[in-house]
C-alpha cells in the first residue's frame, strides 16, 4: 500500500460511470453508507477492522500519468474526462466508526459525503479493505473467546490468499485479539513481535531428536518451545524435551519462557498426558502450545474435553474465515444534496434516496445518517444501536422507546437516567483533510478488548448467539416508511 497507487484497484463500471457524471455535468454532493448485512460465521456481532489501510488509500488517491495513458488506450473515455482525471483527488468527507468496534449488521461502518465522481470511486477499495480485515477480525475475535484466555497466534501466512491477504490479515487478526502473528512484515509494519517455534525440519536435519532440541535451546535461550511431535510425541518427543529441561536446570539456565508445542494426533489427550509428565519432572511452569487446523468450535471442544492447552497457533481457518469466506459489505447511496451549501453533519439540505427489493434484507435505510450506541448505565453494556439522520439529538433523562423496525410490535422502553448513548460514526476526513490519526495495531487490540467487554455474554456465545438490535429512530423510520410507500404506489 506504501509503494503503489492504488487509484485503479476498482471495478470498471466505477470509471465509466464517473465519465458518464462528467459528460452529464453531474457532480452533486451525495452521500454513500458502506454496510453489512449479516454476521459472519452467524455470530452475534463483528469488528471493524481496515479503516487505517482506507485512510491511506484516500490520502494518495490520484491518476498518474501511466494510470491515464492506460485509460486512453482502452478507448472508451474522451479526451475532456482524461484531463479532468489529471487534476483528481479526494475532496470529500469521511465518517467511520473506529476499528476494533464492535460493530452489527445494517449500520453504516463508513459514510462517505462528496460529489458524486469521488463517492463512486472509492467504492470497490472501500469495500475490499473493509470487507477483508473486518471478516478476519472477527473471526480472530471468535478464536480468542473459544480460547477463555489462552494466548492465540496467527499462524497462517502460508495459506492465505496471497501476500496482502495474508498480512493485512494478520494485522486484522492481531486487532480481533491475537497476541501476535508468525507474519515478520506484518509484525514489522504494525508494531508488535513476531511469533514461531521451529518446524519438523528442524529435527529431521539433525541425527537425532535430542540433538535438535539441544541445539535449539542453545540459540535460543530465553524462549524455548519445543516441537515433540515428529516421531512420537509421548514416547520421544515429551521426554527428550523434559531432558533438555533438566539439562538446563542444573546449568542453572532456565529459560525464562519454555514448553512444548503439539501439531498433531489427539490434542486433548496428548495434552493431558504430556502435562502429567511435565508437573511429575518438575517443570509446571512449561506451556504446552497447540495447533493443528484449529478453530473457534474445535478449541472450544478441546478444553471442554479437558485439553491441559496454555496457548494456541491458529492458521488456516483463521486467516481464510474458511466457514465464511467473505464479509458481504455493501456501499450504496443514501442521499443526494439537494441544496449546494447541505452541511454534511445534518439532515436538512438532502434528498434522500432509497434502494427497493423484493428481498426485505436489500432494502436500503435513506438519507444522510449517523449512529448512536445505547448503553445500560449501571454495567456498561450494549442495549442496542441506534440508526439516526445526522443532527438528531436525544434527551437521555427521557424515557426511550426502541423497536424493532421489521417487526414494530416488538418494543423496549429505556428509562431515563438508565441508560447513555454515544454518537460512534466519527470523522476521518473533512474536505479532502485527514481529521484522524489511527492508532497501533497494539492499541487497536486493546481497545477491541475493552469493546468486546461491552457485549453480553448471551451475543458472545459461539453457537444462536443472542441478537443486538440495531434500530432506527422515529424520524428515519417514519422518512422511510413514506419513501417505500410513496415508490410502492408507482
Amino acid at each position: 500500500m506504501d509503494n503503489r497507487n492504488f487509484t485503479l484497484l476498482t471495478d470498471y463500471y466505477e470509471i465509466t460511470m464517473m465519465q458518464g457524471y462528467f459528460k452529464n455535468g453531474i457532480n452533486d454532493r451525495v452521500v454513500f453508507d458502506l454496510f453489512y448485512r449479516r454476521n459472519p460465521d452467524d455470530g452475534g456481532f463483528a469488528i471493524c477492522a481496515g479503516l487505517k489501510n482506507a485512510i491511506d488509500y484516500i490520502k494518495s488517491l490520484h491518476f498518474d500519468y501511466e494510470d491515464i495513458e492506460y485509460l486512453r488506450s482502452l478507448g472508451d473515455f474522451d479526451e475532456d474526462f482524461l484531463s479532468f482525471l489529471a487534476s483528481f483527488h479526494f475532496t470529500g468527507d469521511m465518517y467511520a466508526i473506529p476499528e476494533g468496534s464492535v460493530i452489527f449488521p445494517r449500520e453504516p461502518l463508513v459514510k462517505i459525503v462528496a460529489p458524486i465522481t469521488e463517492a463512486q470511486l472509492v467504492e470497490t477499495a472501500l469495500l475490499n479493505l473493509i470487507n477483508h480485515q473486518s471478516l478476519i477480525a472477527t473471526k480472530a475475535a471468535r478464536v480468542c473467546y473459544a480460547a477463555r484466555g489462552g494466548a492465540v497466534m496467527e499462524f497462517g501466512l502460508r495459506r492465505a490468499q496471497g501476500p496482502d491477504a495474508g498480512t493485512f490479515g494478520a494485522r486484522a487478526a492481531v486487532i480481533g485479539g491475537c497476541v501476535g502473528t508468525s507474519n515478520v512484515i506484518c509484525a514489522k509494519e504494525y508494531g508488535g513481535r513476531p511469533m514461531g517455534t521451529h518446524a519438523h525440519s528442524w529435527i529431521m536435519t539433525f541425527p537425532d531428536e535430542l540433538t535438535a532440541f539441544r541445539k535449539y535451546a542453545e540459540l535460543y535461550p530465553n524462549n524455548t518451545t519445543l516441537l515433540v511431535d515428529t516421531y512420537d510425541t509421548l514416547r520421544s518427543g515429551v521426554p527428550h524435551a523434559i531432558q533438555v529441561f533438566s539439562e538446563l536446570k542444573e546449568k542453572g539456565k532456565m529459560p525464562a519462557v519454555y514448553g512444548i508445542r503439539l501439531d498433531s494426533g489427539d490434542l486433548a489427550y496428548l495434552s493431558k498426558k504430556a502435562r502429567k509428565m511435565l508437573d511429575e519432572a518438575g517443570f509446571p511452569e512449561a506451556q504446552i502450545c497447540a495447533s493443528s487446523d484449529l478453530d473457534e468450535y474445535l478449541i472450544d471442544s478441546l478444553l471442554v474435553q479437558g485439553a491441559r492447552i496454555d496457548s494456541w497457533g491458529v492458521g488456516t481457518n483463521l486467516i481464510t474465515s474458511k466457514d465464511t469466506p467473505a464479509f458481504g459489505g455493501v456501499y450504496k447511496l443514501s442521499a443526494i444534496a439537494s441544496d449546494p451549501m447541505a452541511a454534511s453533519d445534518g439532515s436538512a439540505g438532502w434528498d434522500p434516496r432509497i434502494k427497493l427489493s423484493e428481498n426485505p434484507v436489500k432494502v436500503t435505510n435513506p438519507g444522510n445518517k449517523t449512529v448512536f450506541r445505547i448503553y445500560d448505565k449501571d454495567t456498561g453494556k450494549i442495549h442496542a444501536d441506534l440508526i439516526a439522520l445526522a443532527g438528531e439529538t436525544f434527551d437521555t433523562s427521557e424515557d426511550m422507546m426502541l423497536f424493532d423496525p421489521d417487526a414494530t410490535w416488538k418494543k423496549t422502553r429505556l428509562e431515563g437516567g438508565a441508560y447513555e448513548m454515544k454518537e460512534i460514526l466519527i470523522p476521518i476526513f473533512k474536505n479532502g483533510q485527514c481529521v484522524y490519526e489511527s492508532p497501533s495495531v497494539p492499541e487497536l487490540r486493546e481497545y477491541c478488548k475493552a469493546e468486546l467487554d461491552t457485549l453480553w455474554d448471551e451475543s458472545r456465545r459461539l453457537i444462536n448467539p443472542q441478537e443486538v438490535f440495531v434500530d432506527l429512530s422515529d424520524a428515519l423510520y417514519d422518512m422511510k416508511s413514506e419513501m417505500l410507500e410513496k415508490y410502492s404506489r408507482r
